[in-house]
């Protein structure tokens, strides 16, 4: 237990460091949030099944909602006002938008977790302050997430071990997540900025399905990449993170795409909105209004902005259709034609998602389909799809699906978990798999060392 104290208060202070190097001018936010959660978090376990805890909840989610709003939405909600105060020919408001956060949407649903969990029941209040604000600014999922739920971790802030097993588990995890980031997502950044900066009248059908795939693909990499590296991280600290990405690019249907993607913000929705709203409990109708509700939040949590609105409609849209006959239809299809439909759909999504405004994105969905004004620039698909692209863009195609995980990074299993018989004795196995993450590891921290393109796609969430 000592062990533990020591460690989670390094862990504390290691976190707060990495926070203040990264951005110190909002260090005081993610402090008055863990102060906050702490003594509201005590009030509601102490009033259990009085008033003072509905009111304490109430406080409390007003509190967490009002901090982010305030620091992510004040500036949207400005514009959008002042819109309209244009169209109705009244003065204009000014408001000087605050800078947004790092991290703040992340350790905003992290403190959420936290007292909804207490005032459920699903945990105690944290009377330790340390464990609390180590759960809440927890540095390896601070900035990307995996979003992880209070109760999930609960138990491993008090007591867990820390094994070699355990971390070289977490040193693979890590080194795998740090190649997808570097040497897929990164190389793929370059020509997916590339052809969404191009001028609409210059892009061809298709050079805009070219950066259509690249982005897929980069956002996939680049956030399942710092989701892998954060689990490896918690591995070597002795937490074990819930998975965060399940190969979404498999599924057959958008229902099955959200069970694999981005799994823990899907599950935070999940217990948090969608069944406190009725869930599958109530009418039809009100379903696919529920999941048409949580989407269009999923969007907003996403970013102060039309297009992420647009995207989290468009997915709760879909879902919802998959609840009626077009559903049925759907899954009657064979395999192939299933997973060429939810690729179809998500590729569509993703151009809300990556374009600048609405107006760029139903103009790059135009060139996509043949609407384009016809292409008079110098960009072209074989100028973009260098030998280096289409290698990269082969080997993300792969990366996305289990293929590599299943033959190399773990042992083969059978339906019932049974290990299976490898092709090559278990040394030449283990062998490989250590020269494949050295050969990742390498590669990644050259193209470190060359200072080549690094976007961050989730910073601003």
């Amino acid at each position: 237990m000592r062990n533990t104290m020591a460690r989670n208060a390094f862990l504390l202070f290691a976190s707060l460091f990495f926070y203040a190097w990264g951005e110190l001018s909002f260090l005081w936010v993610m402090l008055l949030s863990i102060a906050l959660n702490y003594i509201f978090a005590i009030v509601i376990d102490e009033t259990h099944d009085t008033p003072w805890s509905k009111l304490s909840l109430a406080g409390a989610v007003i509190t967490n909602l009002g901090i982010l709003a305030f620091f992510k939405y004040a500036g949207f909600f400005e514009a959008n006002v002042n819109q309209l105060l244009q169209v109705t020919h009244l003065g204009a408001i000014s408001f000087k938008a605050p800078p947004l956060p790092l991290g703040i949407s992340f350790f905003t649903f992290h403190s959420l977790s936290y007292v909804i969990d207490v005032y459920r029941r699903q945990a105690r209040a944290q009377r330790n302050p340390v464990n609390l604000a180590l759960y809440i600014s927890l540095f390896p999922q601070l900035v990307a997430g995996p979003i992880i739920r209070y109760h999930d971790v609960s138990d491993q802030l008090t007591e867990r071990t820390i094994t070699v097993d355990k971390f070289a588990e977490g040193v693979r995890r890590f080194v795998t997540g740090l190649g997808k980031k570097m040497l897929i997502a990164n190389t793929l950044a370059g020509p997916a900025d590339q052809i969404f900066g191009l001028p609409t009248n210059e892009l061809t059908v298709g050079l805009s399905w070219l950066g259509c795939l690249c982005y897929t693909l980069q956002i996939y990499f680049d956030f399942s990449g710092y989701s892998d590296m954060a689990i490896g991280l918690g591995l070597m600290f002795g937490f074990r993170f819930l998975e965060n990405f399940n190969f979404p690019y498999i599924s057959q249907s958008i229902r099955e795409f959200w069970q694999r993607w981005h799994i823990s913000l899907s599950n935070w929705f999940r217990d948090y909105l969608y069944i406190p709203l009725g869930g599958n409990r109530v009418s039809e109708l009100r379903v696919r209004l529920n999941l048409v509700t949580v989407f269009f939040l999923c969007g907003l949590w996403h970013g102060a902005s039309w297009n992420f609105i647009v995207w989290g409609l468009y997915h709760g849209t879909f879902l919802g259709l998959e609840r009626t006959g077009f559903g049925k239809f759907i899954s009657k299809l064979a395999e192939p034609l299933r997973h060429a439909y939810v690729l179809f759909v998500v590729m569509i999504g993703w151009v809300f998602f990556r374009a600048d405004d609405l107006r760029h994105a139903w103009k790059f969905l135009k060139a996509m389909f043949g609407f384009a004004h016809g292409a008079t620039g110098y960009y072209s698909v074989p100028l973009i799809l260098n030998r280096e692209v289409a290698l990269v863009l082969v080997l993300g195609i792969i990366g996305s699906t289990p293929l590599i995980r299943d033959w190399l990074l773990r042992p083969p299993v059978s339906e019932d978990g049974t290990p299976l018989k490898p092709i090559f004795s278990s040394p030449m196995v283990a062998v490989a798999r250590v020269a494949f993450i050295f050969t990742i590891f390498s590669l990644a921290i050259m193209e470190m060392a060359s200072g080549t393109y690094n976007p961050f796609i989730y910073f601003r969430f």
